[in-house]
C-alpha cells in the first residue's frame, strides 16, 4: 500500500468502531415506536458518536491531521440536550477505554470542524444514508483523506450490506495507485482483505444502474430517461448512503447516478470522497454529469461540480454523452 500503510490502518480501525456502535444503536435504539412517530433520535446519537470515535482514533494516530465533518458539538452543547449528550457519551465510552468524559467526547467531535483548506486533512460522514439508517437498511461510515487536493486514501463500512459470503456487513478501502479491496467489517485480525474489481461489461445495455432511493437526493425521471436511451431493461438498484460506490467498486452494479434537482445544490466532500476513491481504484471512472473530474479544492463541497456518474469504466464516454443529451433536452 505504500507510503499510506500507516494511514489505511488506522481508518480501518476507527470506521470498525464506528460501524460498531452505529449497528449496535440501530439494533437498540430502532423500533417500530420510533419509525411510527418518525422519531429521528437514534440516528442523532449515532452520528455523533460516530464522529467522535473516529475523530478520537485519528487524533490518536495523527495528531496534526485536521478533519472536516458534517456534525459539530453545539447542539450538545445546548444545556437543554442533555439527554442527547448523555447518550452520545454512553455509546462513544462503548468503544474508548477509560470512561470518557463529555467534555472530551463534544471536543473530539468538533474536531470535525476544519474548513478544509489546508495541504492535508480527512473528511468524514459519520452516518451517510440517515433514512436507511432509519429504516433498518442501507447506511455508511465513509472517510476520505485528502493531500494536495487530491483522495489519496479512502474507507466505506457498510454494515447492513452483504459480505458475499452470506454475512451482512462489509468494509471497502482504496489507496492510491493501490487498488480497492474488501475487508471483513466486524473482525480487526483482517488486515489485508481481497480484492475487488468493477464489472467487466462494455456494452451499457447490459449495465443495472443504481441510485439513491430517496428521490430528492436525485432527479429518477432523468435517470429513467438515461437508462431508457442506453438501452438498459434492468429495474434500477436503488440503496442509500455510498453503498452505491460500493455496489460499483465490487460490480454488484455497473452505474450510479446521482441527478442534480437543484440549480444551486453543491455536492458535500463527505458525501463522495472515500467512496470515489474506491471506484477508481477498482478501475471504474468517477466524475460529474458533464464528464468533468470531481473538484476537491474548493473547501466542505464540490463547488464547480454537479451531480455525480460513477460507472465500471469502458462505458462511461457514452453515458455521459446520454446525460448530456437528457439534460440539455
Amino acid at each position: 500500500m505504500g507510503s499510506h500503510e500507516a494511514e489505511l490502518r488506522a481508518g480501518l480501525e476507527a470506521v470498525r468502531a464506528a460501524a460498531r456502535v452505529c449497528r449496535a444503536v440501530q439494533q437498540r435504539l430502532v423500533t417500530a415506536e420510533t419509525l411510527e412517530k418518525k422519531d429521528k433520535s437514534p440516528v442523532t446519537v449515532a452520528d455523533f458518536a460516530s464522529q467522535a470515535i473516529v475523530c478520537q482514533r485519528l487524533e490518536a494516530a495523527f495528531p496534526n491531521d485536521p478533519l472536516v465533518g458534517e456534525e459539530g458539538s453545539a447542539e450538545l452543547r445546548d444545556g437543554g440536550q442533555v439527554d442527547l449528550r448523555d447518550a452520545v457519551v454512553r455509546e462513544v465510552a462503548a468503544e474508548v477505554a477509560g470512561a470518557p468524559s463529555a467534555p472530551a467526547v463534544l471536543d473530539w467531535i468538533d474536531r470535525g470542524s476544519a474548513a478544509g483548506d489546508t495541504a492535508r486533512y480527512w473528511t468524514l460522514d459519520p452516518i451517510d444514508g440517515t433514512k436507511g439508517f432509519l429504516r433498518g437498511e442501507q447506511y455508511a461510515v465513509a472517510l476520505g483523506l485528502l493531500e494536495d487536493t487530491r483522495v489519496k486514501v479512502g474507507l466505506l463500512g457498510c454494515p447492513n450490506l452483504p459480505d458475499g459470503a452470506g454475512g451482512q456487513g462489509a468494509l471497502f478501502a482504496a489507496v492510491r495507485g493501490g487498488g480497492a479491496r474488501a475487508y471483513s467489517l466486524w473482525d480487526e485480525s483482517d488486515q489485508t482483505g481481497r480484492e475487488i474489481h468493477v464489472s467487466d461489461i462494455t456494452d451499457p445495455a447490459g449495465a443495472r444502474f443504481c441510485e439513491s432511493v430517496e428521490s430528492g437526493h436525485s432527479n429518477q425521471e432523468e435517470a429513467a430517461e438515461i437508462a431508457r436511451q442506453l438501452g438498459i431493461a434492468q429495474e434500477p438498484f436503488r440503496i442509500d448512503s455510498q453503498c452505491k460506490y460500493a455496489s460499483v467498486a465490487r460490480a454488484d452494479a455497473s452505474i450510479y447516478l446521482r441527478m442534480p434537482t437543484r440549480a444551486d445544490y453543491r455536492e458535500k466532500i463527505w458525501d463522495h470522497a472515500g467512496g470515489m476513491i474506491v471506484v477508481e481504484e477498482a478501475g471504474g471512472r468517477v466524475t460529474d454529469v458533464n464528464g468533468n473530474d470531481l473538484d476537491f479544492s474548493h473547501g466542505r463541497t464540490l463547488d464547480r461540480n454537479r451531480g455525480i456518474v460513477a460507472t465500471c469504466g469502458p462505458i462511461h464516454d457514452r453515458v455521459i454523452e446520454v446525460v448530456r443529451a437528457v439534460r440539455g433536452a
